[in-house]
């Protein structure tokens, strides 16, 4: 009887037992669901409380309700911002009550202020030459790749800068992003009178200005330093912005490295900060409340306080930006560190997350950049690769739901392709015509020319991944300036930077101009290619060649002197350079005309084409050329193509003309028709070089539906040749028609 009682009694404490762990696992398992997290702050900065983590645990049996409300609510939002569904631009999360707690890793909110979908986010970068407008494209990239709200980014910039991203976002054509620029050069006596021993020089200190720069209508911003990457929708950073009390202006996170603390070498004095102090790599302002308390003078007097004793800032802005919240420290709220992981070395960045997936922004702040030492390097190097190379076409996605910013190019460019017939043999060829392709220029360190030289002349030229080495060849063979146009892939555009940053011929060049144009369609776009190389020169003439052929040595200094006996300014003139080719891989290059008549002579080398294409280049009478001594004058006849020199002002390539055949013959017809002279330079001479067929003439030579196009192109050429040129014409389609 005794031994049953204490079997009972053992049963119902083990019961008992049970039903409290069981309930304990439940609270535990219930508080990690919302977002007990171990190292970082929840809610974005505040930290939990009991009865946080009760109605946390409550709200799971309230979800379905919860989710039944949020569904009314946007319903009825978007009945009451139209009857279209399109919500408005302006529209502001924080004038309106969020629908519901917003949930994210690791978190634990009672109430989180949501992003309405449509709100415009406002983005803020400095960026200044030709590295850093490299750096912004892959930031950019990363924050379209995870955005579902409209963008406005913001770029204070030098001249080079300004250049090249205009030029970037107008090609990119990214619906529901709109760009400002603001120019650099307006900011800079605002910050010169401060040393800044930092790399970044004096544009590391335009983040200072922003209250000025930025319009005065815009209220709040996110800031950016360049050599950043987003791992997130960035429209969670912009929710923050709520969580500001009424005295926070400016959200900062953390400095992750010992540098403000004073212990990093002897006699280490750093600027003021407080703690630890802030790293101003990503920066949430609130500009009108700055505005109000009067930031230029606040951090003006600040800086000029501490220069007494400090001399110069090691840090740029950040340097600053600590010292005014040191004083002041009720005007900063803390962001939680995810939002700034500093992987320079001997950081505390690893304390920011426990998996991977907790990252939220990436920030190489060490001049190492990617080599810098980081526990889990690889997986963050990897991530900056993938948007490195990521298609920057693939981000061209619409927003749905949102009513676009209006951008005319981009509706002239759909109406166009809507207006195409699909059921056209040539479809494909004026698809191809149409297509907007992203153009990056100056894609490396170029130094342009303060005053050109009025006869001096630029090397242009077009290539793709399978020519690139020819460049250091024709770099060794012509001293001037290069303008090239490349067209790549976005990977293979990385594969190119270093290449030619590994290449001592080609990094000690600032005078070649690499402008990528990214790889877009079916067809090789070769008279887009040349114009954007054209257009983007700067000396007065330009000589107009093709990457498989090699100038003649001196080619440079006898092109400017011919400009200047020939008194091309006062004439309208191309000269021929006269086109000759090897078909051996391995040649000696002949130094002189006389070497050169001498390889001809001996079968070393021919006239260009001859053997399939004779007409090309017969127009320019290679048996007078070989004893001519003066520049001789030639007739135009069909299908002539030489390489010529010209005014950079010249009549642009018909793009039209895409793949091969008649790109050039089209160009040649048009300097005729504008009573341009052909004259032949008697000791100028151009060598190709031998290499694989190229893939478009390959599917010219067997696709007769390809040539029946370009017959279809040529006779469209022919008449609007006649409608610019009038009767002038006419001899060109005589003579098309007479062959």
């Amino acid at each position: 009887m005794l031994r049953s009682w204490r079997t009972k009694l053992k049963l119902v404490l083990a019961t008992v037992t049970l039903a409290i762990l069981l309930s304990w696992l439940y609270l535990f398992v219930g508080s990690l669901e919302y977002g007990r997290f171990l190292l970082l702050p929840p809610c974005l900065g505040e930290q939990p409380s009991r009865d946080v983590e009760r109605e946390a645990l409550a709200s799971r049996v309230r979800r379905v309700e919860e989710e039944n409300q949020q569904l009314r609510l946007q319903l009825s939002q978007a009945q009451a911002e139209g009857s279209d569904g399109s919500p408005q631009w302006g529209a502001s999360a924080e004038d309106r009550d969020p629908p519901g707690g917003e949930r994210s890793n690791h978190t634990a909110c009672a109430k989180q202020r949501t992003v309405h979908k449509c709100e415009l986010l406002h983005v803020a970068i400095v960026c200044a030459g030709h590295n850093a407008s490299r750096d912004v494209v892959t930031l950019v990239k990363s924050i379209l790749f995870h955005r579902k709200n409209p963008l406005h980014f913001h770029f204070i910039t030098d001249s080079v800068a300004h250049q090249i991203l205009q030029t970037l976002f107008q090609s990119w054509m990214v619906p529901s992003v709109h760009v400002s620029f603001y120019n650099a050069d307006d900011l800079k006596a605002e910050v010169s009178w401060i040393p800044n021993k930092h790399y970044s020089g004096i544009y590391g200190l335009m983040k200072l200005t922003l209250t000025k720069a930025l319009p005065s209508n815009l209220s709040k911003v996110i800031v950016l330093d360049t050599d950043i990457t987003f791992a997130t929708d960035i429209a969670e950073l912009w929710a923050v912005f709520g969580k500001f009390s009424e005295k926070q202006v400016i959200g900062l996170v953390e400095n992750q490295s010992d540098w403000y603390l004073g212990n990093l070498w002897k006699n280490h004095k750093p600027w003021p900060a407080l703690g630890r102090g802030f790293n101003t790599g990503v920066i949430l302002l609130l500009l009108d409340r700055l505005r109000r308390l009067g930031w230029e003078q606040m951090w003006r007097l600040t800086a000029e306080r501490e220069l007494m004793s400090m001399l110069s800032t090691s840090l740029a802005d950040q340097d600053i930006f600590n010292a005014v919240i040191k004083q002041d420290p009720s005007l900063v709220y803390r962001l939680p560190c995810f939002w700034n992981v500093q992987l320079s070395d001997h950081t505390r960045s690893e304390q920011c997350y426990t998996e991977l997936s907790d990252l939220k922004v990436i920030h190489w702040n060490s001049p190492k950049k990617l080599r810098v030492k980081n526990k889990h390097v690889e997986f963050f190097r990897n991530l900056y690769l993938t948007f490195l190379e990521y298609d920057g076409n693939l981000l061209r996605r619409e927003l749905f739901g949102c009513a676009s910013l209006p951008s005319p190019p981009r509706d002239q460019l759909q109406q166009a392709l809507e207006e195409l017939d699909e059921d056209d043999p040539c479809y494909d060829f004026r698809q191809q015509h149409l297509m907007q392709h992203r153009i990056h220029l100056f894609f490396l360190q170029y130094e342009f020319l303060a005053f050109p030289n009025p006869t001096d002349v630029t090397l242009v030229a077009q290539l793709s991944m399978d020519r690139l080495q020819m460049l250091e060849a024709i770099c060794k063979h012509w001293a001037g300036p290069i303008s090239l146009a490349l067209y790549m892939s976005d990977a293979e555009a990385q594969q190119f930077l270093r290449y030619a940053q590994a290449s001592e011929v080609l990094s000690a060049r600032r005078n070649v101009a690499y402008h990528i144009v990214y790889k877009e369609g079916q067809f090789y776009p070769i008279n887009l290619l040349r114009n954007v190389a054209l257009a983007n020169t700067q000396t007065p003439y330009v000589f107009l060649t093709d990457i498989d052929f090699l100038p003649m040595y001196g080619l440079y200094d006898y092109l400017r002197n011919s400009i200047q006996q020939l008194e091309l300014p006062q004439r309208k003139a191309a000269l021929i350079v006269p086109a000759f080719e090897t078909l051996h891989y391995r040649l000696t290059f002949p130094k002189s005309k006389a070497e050169l008549l001498s390889m001809l002579d001996m079968g070393s080398l021919y006239t260009f084409r001859y053997h399939v294409w004779p007409k090309g280049h017969a127009p320019t009478d290679y048996a007078k050329w070989r004893t001519a001594t003066v520049p001789y004058r030639v007739s135009w006849q069909p299908d002539f193509e030489p390489y010529v020199v010209v005014r950079r002002d010249c009549p642009r390539y018909d793009q039209r003309f895409v793949g091969f055949g008649w790109n050039k013959v089209s160009h040649i017809m048009e300097l005729d028709a504008q009573e341009y002279e052909l004259l032949v330079l008697p000791n100028a001479f151009m060598i190709h070089m031998p290499h694989a067929p190229s893939f478009d003439i390959s599917k010219f030579r067997l696709s007769a539906g390809y040539r029946g196009c370009l017959q279809t192109l040529r006779e469209e050429f022919h008449q609007d040749l006649s409608r610019r040129y009038g009767a002038a014409a006419l001899k060109y389609l005589t003579a098309e028609r007479s062959l």
